[in-house]
């Protein structure tokens, strides 16, 4: 197999932090570094190894590196029609495909079209014995043990160093509209769960505790004939509420509070915590601005069937990302051995 002399010199590194036992901040876009816990180790900058390692348009698949930015991703798939289906926040022109594999960061349209593991079909990564190894193809596929190519998908960089990444990728919507209704959170919550049990075409379901937001997508005279069923009153208002939802320049996300992303099943009813909370996937998940003490989130949360994660926070004494416990804990140590038996990497 062929490396790029990009490929060569990470791997390179990767080697040397393995004979010195070394551990490796891996780096590129850098815009979520605000998100999980503090990173030791010596910087690998990974940035360089970007571009489209294939296109096939009629197929709906792209290959990737890693370190290519998103903007300019999404720039190739738009000029095709095409997009990223969980419609991954940037934070920053910075992003990279790695930190959104890394990060598994999807935006509203997640439960209507999938997550970002629901769209990986391959990738390549150096692992912890230094070695270049490749998972998965271009194709959807059952497997048995470990589908490797999805166990990265969350893995904060903490499996390996994500080298290139195929995905399956969809086709833009030809007509999307943004309604809004004023309600208060038990009908919002009520008309959420009715709608996300429907056959309408929606693509997003938000409540910011005063209005309940609505995106449909689909051809025009679908959504022309869909509206008129909604027996509810509501206005046209401008898709740029979800881009802006996705990418926290609501007013909501504007304070020093620290921000906490909670996941819950839709339906879970108000919380009993001080704070403010902004509804996205038909409710499943919440962002949380409050001073309340991490077990005590935590506790709700598990308590709703759900979980809970410090997202941001100014305060670095904060413990950011939960630990597993139990059998998951163990499986996930196991995980992480098999592939970094060092613990060299972020």
């Amino acid at each position: 197999m062929q490396h790029s002399i990009v490929e060569k010199r990470i791997l390179s590194t990767v080697r040397q932090a393995i004979k010195t036992i070394t551990p490796l901040n891996i780096k590129a876009g850098n815009s979520k570094s605000f998100y999980g816990g503090k990173i030791i180790g010596e910087e690998l900058d990974v940035s360089d190894n970007q571009g489209v390692v294939s296109y096939h348009p009629s197929e709906l698949i792209v290959t990737v590196k890693a370190g290519t930015k998103l903007v300019e991703l999404q720039k190739v798939l738009l000029e095709k029609g095409q997009m990223l289906p969980f419609e991954p926040p940037l934070f920053s022109n910075s992003a990279t495909i790695g930190g959104i594999i890394n990060t598994a960061f999807s935006g509203s349209r997640r439960p209507f079209t999938g997550s970002v593991k629901d769209f990986v079909l391959g990738c390549k990564l150096i692992n912890g014995a230094g070695e270049i190894v490749s998972f998965g193809g271009q194709v959807m596929k059952n497997v048995a043990g470990y589908d490797v190519s999805r166990l990265v998908v969350g893995s904060m960089g903490t499996l390996g160093v994500l080298l290139d990444v195929t995905l399956k990728v969809l086709p833009v919507a030809d007509h999307e509209v943004t309604l809004s209704a004023e309600v208060d959170f038990g009908t919002a919550l009520q008309r959420m769960r009715d709608l996300m049990s429907s056959t309408f075409p929606f693509s997003g379901l938000s409540y910011d505790g005063q209005r309940l937001f609505i995106r449909l997508s689909a051809a025009e005279s679908v959504i022309e004939s869909v509206m008129p069923k909604l027996d509810f009153p509501y206005h046209l208002v401008s898709n740029q509420y979800w881009l802006d939802l996705n990418e926290q320049r609501l007013a909501f996300f504007q304070d020093g509070r620290p921000l906490w992303r909670i996941s819950v099943p839709i339906g879970t009813g108000v919380t009993s915590l001080d704070g403010d909370i902004q509804y996205d996937w038909g409710g499943s998940l919440r962002w949380l601005k409050s001073e309340h003490e991490a077990q005590e989130i935590s506790r709700w949360a598990e308590q709703a069937s759900g979980y809970a994660c410090l997202f941001k926070s100014d305060k670095q004494d904060r413990e950011f990302l939960p630990s597993l416990q139990g059998r998951h804990g163990e499986l996930q140590r196991h995980i992480k051995n098999t592939f970094d038996p060092l613990g060299i990497f972020n």
